[in-house]
């Protein structure tokens, strides 16, 4: 039996965890210690926002009960790892106690980026007023800190940032977005998406000043911009960006380029210590986003527990989505390719006035990049030829459209058995209907037995819309 240290138990540790037991569930094989340094059970930090917005409760984005780790025998420790002794292969946790290791993975995450704003910053910490948004205290921090009707700063107008201040103005708070590039979220839209993506979240009463940095943090009076202008706050949220968590994996001398480097069976430069999620970089993947590390789980599950040594981890095509309430955007692939590009196939449909905006991109007849705002259901539609490499239909008009060629919305319902549902967790409309007649009969019960919702929770409505469509179906019900 080998004796495998995970340190890190967070999103991709505990998955990890929970792949591992899938395959090897009474240990026979592996003997699993994991090492964590929240004192709260593994969570999904992808769903924070609807902690924030008031969507969702705390208990509901658990990942895990408390008492899991014990049912599934999986050693739990509280508290962090100080250091590696790689040549003795073994770890120092933070009350000095050692445990030793036969593989190490290191799942340490990522960290928030502090910008470097005049008195934002004080003693290593972020000063009175101000609070990071990455963790369920953050959250926590936050609501005590934000009362309705009260300036709220949010520094970044990222995936993250946007989630946030769309949660708070929920709540009543008048929020102000403050980016320093000329558009949001310019990682995953081009500027005019970026344009139409502002005047939408206006609507919904947050306001947006970009192409600009914030010099000053005044605590009680809020940000001093470097044009000189005053955002007024009362609590300022700090969601400027995260950087890989490396600081163990560098001081034990493995090699650290922007993230610990792994190849495809996820091995570091010491073939004993492995890496996953947004401390890990691979050349098919970004970090920070949840699909890309539970497949790496999948695949490490694999290689430990000697279920498939073959497998491997070619990367994962991105698709990313806003969770914000009454803001339907999704991204994928080549979102920056211009219009007038002479070697791809580029259409571009833009109705700001009514929140929309759709640009779809083509090489050899099949999406290889899209930016859908403001219309779910060709989003819907393009995620699919995107992820199945299907070819688009001749009426590329209908596609934007979200009419799948027979003046009708896309449903799910119409899917063929192999689309992907929840592209988080790769369940597809068959691996539903299977779980249905083997007695999941709602959409909670298939969300249990299959995973689909439990990572971004953009595949909700279409899990939703199967289950009901079974229930009146199905004829073995």
């Amino acid at each position: 039996m080998r004796h495998v240290l995970v340190v890190g138990y967070g999103m991709a540790g505990a998955r990890l965890a929970e792949e591992v037991r899938r395959r090897d569930p009474d240990g026979a094989r592996v003997a699993l210690t994991v090492v964590g340094e929240e004192r709260h059970p593994a969570y999904n930090r992808v769903l924070l926002s609807g902690v924030l917005g008031g969507s969702l409760r705390t208990d509901s984005v658990r990942l895990q009960d408390p008492s899991w780790p014990a049912r599934h025998h999986v050693d739990l420790r509280a508290g962090s790892v100080t250091g590696v002794d790689r040549a003795a292969r073994r770890v120092t946790l933070t009350d000095g106690s050692t445990v030793d290791y036969d593989v190490l993975v290191l799942a340490t995450g990522s960290r928030p980026w502090l910008p470097p704003v005049e008195g934002l910053v004080v003693d290593g910490g972020l000063a009175p007023g101000a609070v990071a948004f990455r963790t369920l205290d953050d959250c926590a921090a936050i609501l005590a800190a934000s009362r309705p009707g009260a300036p709220v700063a949010v520094l970044g107008g990222g995936l993250l940032g946007l989630e946030a201040a769309r949660g708070l103005a929920h709540r009543g708070n008048l929020v102000t977005v403050v980016h320093p590039v000329g558009h949001l979220m310019e990682r995953q839209l081009d500027p005019a998406a970026g344009r139409v993506l502002a005047a939408t979240l206006a609507t919904l009463g947050i306001e947006t000043r970009l192409g600009v940095t914030a010099a000053r943090y005044l605590p009680g009076d809020g940000l001093k911009l470097a044009d000189g202008g005053l955002v007024p706050a009362d609590l300022v949220v700090v969601s400027a960006g995260v950087r890989p968590e490396t600081t163990l994996a560098a001081a034990a001398g493995i090699t650290v380029d922007g993230g610990i480097v792994v190849d495809d069976a996820l091995r570091t430069s010491d073939p004993r210590v492995h890496a996953l999620g947004d401390c890990a970089r691979h050349p098919g993947t970004v970090s920070g986003l949840v699909q890309p590390a539970w497949e790496q789980a999948a695949v490490l599950a694999d290689l430990l527990t000697g279920t498939d040594p073959a497998a491997r981890y070619r990367g994962t095509p991105v698709v990313t989505r806003l969770k914000a309430r009454d803001v339907d955007l999704a991204a994928l692939g080549e979102v920056h390719t211009d219009v007038d590009d002479a070697d791809a196939e580029v259409l571009c449909l833009q109705d700001a006035a009514r929140g929309r905006y759709a640009k779809l991109v083509l090489r050899e007849e099949r999406v290889t990049g899209a930016i859908v705002l403001g219309a779910p259901d060709a989003a819907a539609a393009i995620t699919q030829l995107y992820d199945r490499g299907a070819p688009a239909p001749a009426d590329r008009l209908a596609l934007l459209l979200g009419r799948a060629g027979s003046g009708q919305p896309a449903s799910p319902v119409d899917l063929p058995a192999s689309a992907t549902i929840c592209r988080c967790n790769t369940v597809t409309k068959r691996a539903l209907v299977t779980a249905w007649r083997s007695g999941a009969r709602s959409a909670a019960d298939l969300a249990t037995s299959t995973r689909a919702t439990t990572g971004c929770g953009g595949c909700r409505d279409a899990v939703g819309v199967i289950a009901t469509w079974l229930a009146d179906t199905d004829p073995t019900r």
